[in-house]
């Protein structure tokens, strides 16, 4: 079930990914990025509200926790930039590059008091897949 649920959210990141790159080409990066969030805002507002749910109270919340919401900016900034010269799959697919470097830099390592998972010899065979593919979506 939640091997499905993360295809579907992968998928949502493409959709997001093209509409956010689009939306940009419009109005521009910046004014893109606050409709964005705003409408992000808006919606899991409509969310709590529809399920009677309050926020909840942040203390004891590590403060760099809190930097997730400006990564996410940065995040969809890049994106909304490097899908007007890279297109739609080059910018997933070099995104989901970054993505399995970061994550089994902090599995390896704990980071953020995740539990150690160190890297195992046998992901190389993948990031080779990986790189092959990227290889062959920038040269055809």
């Amino acid at each position: 079930m939640y091997k499905l649920f993360v295809v579907l959210s992968g998928i949502l990141v493409a959709l997001m990914v093209t509409c956010n790159g689009i939306l940009s080409n419009y109005i521009g990066d910046y004014p893109a990025l606050i409709l964005i969030h705003g409408v992000g805002l808006i919606t899991i507002i409509a969310v709590l509200i529809l399920k009677k749910q309050r926020l909840p109270k942040l203390k004891g919340v590590p403060i760099y926790l809190l930097s997730a919401g400006a990564l996410g900016v940065f995040m969809i900034f890049s994106n909304n930039i490097c899908f007007t010269y890279l297109g739609i799959s080059l910018t997933v697919a070099l995104g989901l590059l970054g993505q399995a470097i970061a994550s089994c830099i902090i599995d390896h390592f704990g980071l953020f008091g995740m539990e150690i998972s160190k890297f195992q010899k046998e992901k190389i065979i993948g990031f080779i897949l990986i790189f092959a593919g990227i290889a062959c979506m920038v040269i055809y």
